[in-house]
């Protein structure tokens, strides 16, 4: 008689924390608290699964329940989002070098990192004009064919060599919103990591591709300043003799 199949204890442990992931990243910017019956629909998971999830998300604080049944984040999330971004240690590099784009070519500036499948805005300064891109620090955008989602992938997935180096900043228009473009340019840290996409961003009708050539040299210089002062080498000198 054949025994039975019992199934991989360490699988089992997997497939629960990525539903538990998956639950915590069901919750959107904007939330107060979503409720049992909403978070069911956002992350295709049943009310049985989630709530036995949750139990365990309160116990390590990630997840509040709340009287009427409700859930929202916990100040756990909070804390390790405090660690990372001071284990990144770029902001108080990155942020004197947004201001300075800002005041130089009065459209916004960010500073993505790749998070996945999607780009993470870590920074960003708004431009000073009514009509721009409302993108705010914390936003989760898709890796598109944008100029940002280029350079995060192209520069992410390791250091290109020789004609694998595409030619910076890169420019797209319209491929997020037909209303916008957007340019950016590689920032690199100690050992030639990749520290993240450094843009700017303005309707198309301003950013237009002559006025993104204008502003490339200022671009690339703050770049190229802000690798630096990370313990990176700019990337028209790297491979240099």
């Amino acid at each position: 008689m054949t025994a039975p199949t019992r199934a991989n204890p360490s699988l089992e442990g997997v497939a629960s924390a990525s539903r538990a992931l998956t639950l915590l990243s069901a919750f959107r910017r904007g939330d107060d608290a979503v409720s049992l019956a909403e978070l069911t629909a956002r992350t295709g998971l049943v009310k049985t699964t989630i709530m036995r999830l949750a139990i365990s998300l309160e116990q390590h604080g990630y997840l509040v329940r709340l009287p009427d049944g409700a859930y929202r984040l916990g100040a756990e999330l909070f804390r390790l989002g405090s660690i990372y971004q001071q284990s990144f240690r770029v902001e108080a590099h990155v942020m004197p070098v947004l201001e300075r784009l800002v005041a130089a070519t009065s459209e916004s500036a960010s500073f993505y990192v790749r998070s996945g499948e999607q780009r993470l805005c870590l920074h960003r300064v708004d431009s000073p004009h009514r009509l721009r891109l409302h993108v705010h620090q914390g936003d989760m955008l898709p890796m598109d064919n944008s100029a940002i989602a280029q350079v995060l992938r192209v520069f992410g997935a390791g250091p290109p060599e020789g004609a694998a180096i595409p030619e910076v900043p890169l420019y797209t228009g319209g491929e997020r919103d037909p209303h916008v473009a957007g340019m950016a340019t590689p920032v690199f840290g100690p050992g030639e990591s990749f520290a993240g996409a450094l843009c700017l961003t303005g309707p198309v009708t301003r950013l237009t591709k002559d006025a993104a050539r204008e502003a490339a040299p200022m671009l690339l210089q703050v770049a190229g300043e802000l690798t630096r002062a990370l313990g990176g080498v700019p990337l028209p000198a790297r491979g240099a003799a």
